[in-house]
């Protein structure tokens, strides 16, 4: 699928001005301009110096804020850092307009040579998942590990909870729901939301629900922000169609850095059954099934996550059992190989 409308990319200078992001207690963000793109970067600073980095991709209609509780339990091991894709969070559009996989991997394959923090630990949760996929296996130098909740890779059958967000790739729906929508409260978004990406909608507290609402009045201010969800829509359904050696499942088979892979029994997005062909696919993976939780399971269940992480660590040798702190590892002779091999 592809298509020939021109993406509507507001100048800078006339962009409405709304209310800041939100910033939670120890967290630092700033701005990073890099070719064609300029990346919102949320960072924790961790708990000594030396950690190895870490950083974190969010999914379709998310930002950095997802990864938020992951990260303050990881400051003891990890240096943390979670991007905004071009176009969501408080990062802007694209200076292209290209929403694809392939864009938005570009867009953190740029910070990652950018900021010189690679290789790092590498997390993707849904299309950040699909996004985090092809930077391992195209630049397998940048990634340590990955760790991939719930990741938007091609299902044959496609569940029907998830049709929805599938047709905001065709053209026209997007501005059809807009205006069915037109007299939704961001209160009423936010319920859509929670209960669509939740195994349990009651988890969310009442302050995170209002953070949320929060948040989701400030982007539909942004002019582009319909825009870059359909774009971004339409991308993952051209990722699904995508054969050969662009397919998101040979590009999971390439993948040479040890995977952690979560799973939500109840995700209404992506399939619980696609978690075993999900293990199969990458070679040197691990696999945490969670029931109860649905597609966001690093929001829903941060310290289970957490600690499936440490365990992955520690099966690579970074993490000593005994004292659960970081051992200096050389990854060069690894990357080096995935080199010569790509």
């Amino acid at each position: 699928m592809s298509s020939t409308e021109r993406p509507y990319v507001p100048a800078t200078n006339v962009l409405p001005k709304v209310a800041p992001v939100r910033v939670a207690e120890g967290e630092r963000l700033r701005s990073v301009g890099l070719p064609g793109i300029t990346l919102t970067v949320r960072s924790r600073p961790p708990a000594r110096v030396g950690l190895p980095p870490a950083l974190y991709v969010h999914g379709l209609g998310g930002s950095s804020q997802n990864w938020s509780a992951l990260m303050q339990l990881h400051e003891e091991i990890v240096d943390s850092e979670a991007i905004d894709l071009p176009g969501f969070g408080d990062s802007p559009p694209p200076d292209d307009g290209d929403y694809s996989i392939t864009g938005h991997a570009r867009a953190v394959i740029r910070y990652l040579d950018a900021s010189g923090r690679g290789p790092v630990h590498l997390f993707g949760n849904s299309m950040g998942g699909a996004v985090s996929t092809r930077v391992a296996a195209v630049r397998p130098d940048l990634v340590r590990t990955l760790t991939l909740v719930s990741p938007a890779l091609p299902e044959v059958r496609v569940q029907r909870t998830a049709v929805p967000t599938a047709l905001l790739a065709l053209p026209g729906v997007a501005r059809l729901f807009t205006r069915m929508t037109a007299q939704w409260s961001a209160e009423q978004r936010v319920r859509g939301v929670t209960a669509l990406c939740y195994g349990d909608p009651e988890q969310v507290t009442p302050e995170g629900f209002r953070h949320a609402v929060e948040e989701m009045e400030r982007r539909l201010q942004l002019p582009y922000f319909w825009d870059a969800m359909t774009r971004s829509s339409r991308g993952i359904v051209n990722a699904y169609t995508l054969g050969g050696q662009h397919s998101l499942w040979r590009q999971a088979e390439r993948v040479l850095a040890p995977t952690l892979l979560v799973y939500g029994g109840r995700d209404q997005l992506v399939s619980y059954r696609m978690a075993q062909r999900a293990a199969r696919a990458f070679r040197d993976s691990r696999l945490l099934s969670l029931p109860d939780a649905g597609h966001v399971a690093m929001m829903e269940y941060p310290d289970t996550v957490a600690s499936a992480f440490r365990e992955l660590l520690g099966g690579t040798g970074e993490l000593t059992a005994d004292t659960g702190t970081v051992a200096a590892r050389t990854v060069g002779s690894r990357a080096g190989a995935a080199n010569a091999g790509s």
